[in-house]
């Protein structure tokens, strides 16, 4: 009975035919992303701005169930449909843009890995971020220096890894990340942080 309910999956899908990673093996990926990114105060929102991301990752395993992931990711965020006021010779008024913030984020995550072959896997933990370039849409103007350098929050994640090889996966995941630093320098008002989710695709290597 145990062997043709095994034969049956396998059938049904070659993702469930995989082996699970052992204690000390060390995955590497790479993957892109589509995000959809936004800023927020206690009382509002901005509109949500649809960018992306490319990233690197390194997950090492502690067992079959429980590992550590590290991620490098060029991470474009921002929002969309802003106000900004422009001082030109008939005086001032309001252009309406977009904003793109550019990071480097880092986070750094526990991973529990579920099902039958551990295919399906949740991240859990702190991110940092750090800023590269913020301009709005519309002016081309440099807002850099109206951010602070140094974002961070929590980062979640859930996704599957497709068996391609033994030591070739294709994964799709969900990620989440929810700042708990302030974005603006200077900020008298409302905390204002960064929040982002994005659905990723990518493939991940083996590497002993």
């Amino acid at each position: 009975m145990k062997r043709t309910l095994i034969t049956s999956m396998a059938i049904l899908g070659f993702i469930f035919t995989s082996t699970a990673q052992d204690k000390g093996k060390l995955e590497f990926g790479l993957g892109i992303g589509l995000n959809s990114s936004n800023i927020s105060t206690t009382y509002d929102s901005a509109d949500p701005s649809i960018n992306f991301n490319l990233g690197a990752t390194a997950d090492y395993y502690f067992s079959d169930r429980w590992s550590i992931k590290a991620k490098f990711i060029y991470d474009r965020k921002g929002w969309d449909n802003d106000l900004i006021p422009v001082v030109g010779p008939g005086g001032s008024r309001f252009v309406r843009t977009d904003i793109n913030v550019d990071y480097i984020t880092v986070p750094v995550m526990a991973g529990w890995h579920f099902g039958s072959k551990r295919n399906w896997y949740l991240n859990f933990g702190p991110y940092i971020g750090f800023l590269m370039s913020a301009k709005d849409t519309e002016l081309d103007s440099d807002l850099k220096d109206s951010f602070n350098t140094v974002d961070g929050g929590i980062a979640f994640g859930i996704g599957v890894k497709i068996p391609v090889s033994d030591k070739l996966k294709f994964f799709i995941e969900y990620e989440g990340q929810g700042g708990i630093a302030e974005v603006f320098k200077n900020n008298d008002g409302d905390q204002i942080t960064n929040s982002r989710s994005a659905f990723n695709v990518g493939i991940n290597f083996l590497l002993y």
